[in-house]
């Protein structure tokens, strides 16, 4: 089992979008949490259309934590994304709240919830936590501390990366604290999508390459994904697969993400195993 954590520093990356098509790719059953503090409800409002009637998921939980009830609330919390998925990658959906004025409520849930997600190793599940904007009121640090892997969603453009740096210094000191830091890397929303084919009047700015990246965060880039709005919306709307949409560029950078995630919690997993004799 893992605990991935996607979270931003500014300004709307898609890590809501990017979280949830991780978990529709994922390799194995896997739970989507909604833990932004912003209660903006995306995946109901989007990938659900509306069509699909809120639960009190989080806020429920919050009040399971205060009568001693989590455990048994946990699962009565949740909701299946994708009824089609075979039960080997079953995906499903843990609701957030429903707006931010709820998030200062949600602290005392961060720690308990956490040890919670992560006894669901025992199902053989993984869990995928959409973090949200970092520093917000009731932003869930608590899942980010105990996570697996926590990875800063951002364009790679010049803005995007300035309003990113802050928080990659903050959060791999932190990581480096407890001796964590390849639990730390970067997802990048890739603009170089946007680039035109042909030369324009108006000289643009390139986005960074990855390694460009990595050297100025100071953490690797663990996946990046394409820049691909009629696909994405699939996931942050709802909208109808649109032609190709298995072989589109997007959808394949989703699942070699997902590869590329999985391979480093397995290299993170092999560093951490006890030794025996001097010899791992």
């Amino acid at each position: 089992m893992a605990l991935i954590v996607l979270a931003s520093a500014s300004g709307s990356p898609g890590v809501t979008t990017t979280a949830l098509a991780f978990t529709l790719n994922w390799h194995r059953p896997v739970l989507l949490v909604d833990a932004s503090p912003d209660g903006a409800s995306g995946v109901f409002a989007g990938y659900f259309r509306g069509a699909q009637e809120p639960t009190g998921g989080l806020i429920n939980l919050a009040l399971a934590q205060r009568d001693g009830t989590l455990v048994e609330a946990l699962p009565r919390e949740t909701l299946i994304l994708d009824p089609d998925a075979t039960a080997e990658k079953s995906a499903w959906f843990l609701p957030g709240i429903r707006s931010h004025e709820q998030a200062p409520s949600m602290l005392p849930l961060w720690e308990p919830l956490a040890e919670q997600l992560r006894a669901l190793h025992r199902n053989g599940q993984d869990v995928i936590v959409d973090a949200g904007r970092l520093g917000l009121v009731g932003w869930p640090q608590p899942l980010i501390a105990a996570s697996d892997l926590t990875l800063l969603v951002t364009r790679n453009s010049l803005p995007a990366l300035a309003g990113v740096r802050s928080w990659a210094n903050a959060l791999r000191d932190q990581f480096a604290t407890v001796g964590g830091l390849s639990r730390l890397g970067a997802l990048l929303v890739d603009e170089d999508g946007r680039w035109p084919t042909v030369p324009t009047v108006v000289p643009r700015v390139r986005p960074y390459a990855a390694r460009q990246i990595a050297k100025a965060l100071q953490i690797p880039v663990v996946a990046s994904v394409d820049w691909d709005p009629e696909v994405a919306e699939v996931y942050s709307h709802g909208a109808r697969k649109p032609r190709k949409f298995e072989s589109s560029g997007l959808l394949r950078s989703y699942r070699a993400g997902s590869a590329s995630i999985h391979s480093i919690l397995a290299t993170n997993q092999a560093a951490l195993a006890p030794t025996i004799g001097g010899r791992a």
